[in-house]
């Protein structure tokens, strides 16, 4: 047997012990050492004797009857309310749907609306629009190219924006001492299908690394003789013309191909007697990351078309050609751990000419090679070596060494100072100190890389 009472037993011996605790309350107060509590009040079944113990069971038997009847009468009301809720939707026709509830009316209208903020689709209608300032300040003595002591160079004024999903437009206006020009205004279409990138407008043309770069973005206030001397001029060569261009995959690295049509009218570079004396370039570009800080850029550029060389007195009397080969390298180191401190840039461009003109074919070539380090977060220094022929006479032999500095104080303006000894053709040198400003203002995109 179990050794503990059960439930029940234990049930009734408090039973028991309440029932004695009320039969003598006064001997308990007593016995405790206290007042005697005051009577409960009289309830409404009969007088029965407190020291009765059957008495008292006997009420709490008719008690548990009556909550019994009260029970089964609460049980019998719910069936009689669950019939009737069944019998109302049995008597409902079948496909007729129950009335729905009433629709919420509207919100009332405020009093007065609050100002709306301003519409982030506001600047759809509106192209980002930015204006680069470039001053230049020239010191010393050039026998041969003089430059103004004070010259605000160019003012470039741009508006670039999204023509739709499918094309983008951008036009680059160039402000001088002189006038304005159209510096570049094209639109580029990049969902060409076949994976083409095409453009369409007056571009600079993509021969080389240099030329396709505004004059702003350079890391110095010049550009390299063999830019002046083979590739059209100091400013760089523009043109009216068509580009497509595609990457050409490969497990191996980055490999992009370019194919240019130009009008043909690039200065004394490119000229055209007739319509169809097109300027035609091609370009292949590869890229590689050498490591996480080090990456190498390499590109090899040709381009072919007719010259001025027989133009005589605003008359074309002869047709001669001009045929343009490069190469060219970018090397750059930039550490992830000291980017905004320390990095490096190479740069080196070579370039060969073949000018037809009425004394002969002149095989002119010259090159450049620059190098840029960050010492600080904002001072940049440099060396760059030029050398190069005359593309009308490849005996004449210009050469140069410069060394520039470059303080940022910040990514919207930049102060440069670069001394230059050019010697022309072994016999005149020049010296000077050029200083440079350059300040922008307003959303400027991204030049190529």
């Amino acid at each position: 047997m179990n050794a503990f009472p059960s439930l029940t037993q234990r049930a009734c011996a408090a039973a028991v012990l309440v029932v004695v605790m009320l039969a003598s309350p006064p001997a308990f107060a007593q016995s405790a050492g206290q007042a005697p509590p005051p009577a409960p009040p009289p309830v409404q079944a009969a007088p029965v004797a407190a020291a009765d113990p059957q008495a008292l069971l006997k009420e709490i038997a008719a008690l548990r009857k009556e909550l019994d009847e009260v029970r089964k009468a609460y049980g019998d009301r719910l069936a009689a309310l669950e019939a009737q809720v069944m019998a109302a939707a049995a008597a409902q026709p079948v496909g007729v749907p129950a009335t729905p509830p009433p629709a919420p009316g509207p919100p009332p209208a405020p009093e007065s609306p609050p100002p709306a903020a301003p519409a982030q689709s506001s600047k759809v209608f509106n192209p980002d629009i930015a204006v680069i300032g470039n001053f230049l300040g020239t010191a010393g003595s050039n026998p041969v190219s003089p430059s103004p002591s004070l010259q605000f160079k160019e003012a470039e004024v741009s508006f670039q924006a999204a023509v739709d999903p499918y094309a983008r437009a951008d036009f680059f206006v160039s402000f001088g001492e002189e006038g304005a020009s159209l510096e570049e205004g094209f639109i580029t279409f990049p969902t060409i299908p076949g994976g083409f990138i095409v453009k369409a407008g007056k571009m600079r043309t993509g021969f080389g690394k240099l030329n396709p770069l505004h004059p702003h973005v350079l890391p110095w206030p010049d550009r390299p003789l063999v830019m002046g001397h083979l590739v059209g001029g100091e400013d760089g060569v523009a043109d009216a013309g068509v580009s497509a261009a595609r990457l050409i995959p490969n497990p191996w690295f980055f490999l992009e191909a370019t194919g240019q049509v130009y009008r043909g009218e690039q200065g004394s570079l490119f000229h055209a007697s007739e319509a169809s004396d097109l300027n035609y370039l091609a370009r292949l570009r590869a890229y590689q990351d050498v490591s996480e800080s080090t990456n190498v850029d390499l590109g090899t550029s040709f381009s072919f078309g007719h010259n001025d060389a027989g133009l005589v007195d605003g008359t074309d009397v002869g047709r001669f050609t001009t045929q343009l080969f490069g190469v060219d390298g970018t090397v750059r180191y930039k550490p992830l751990r000291r980017s905004i401190y320390r990095s490096f840039v190479g740069r080196t461009e070579l370039v060969w000419s073949r000018r037809q003109q009425f004394d002969g074919v002149q095989p002119a070539f010259g090159y450049y090679v620059s190098g840029d380090y960050q010492f600080a977060r904002r001072w940049y220094a440099g060396l760059r070596y030029d050398r190069s022929d005359r593309a009308d006479n490849a005996a004449i032999l210009d050469t140069g060494v410069a060394a520039v500095v470059t303080f940022w104080p910040s990514e919207f303006s930049q102060m440069r100072g670069m001394y230059r000894r050019i010697r022309y053709d072994r016999s005149q040198t020049a010296n000077e100190f050029l200083f440079q400003v350059q300040f922008a203002i307003g959303a400027h995109g991204a030049h190529p890389f």
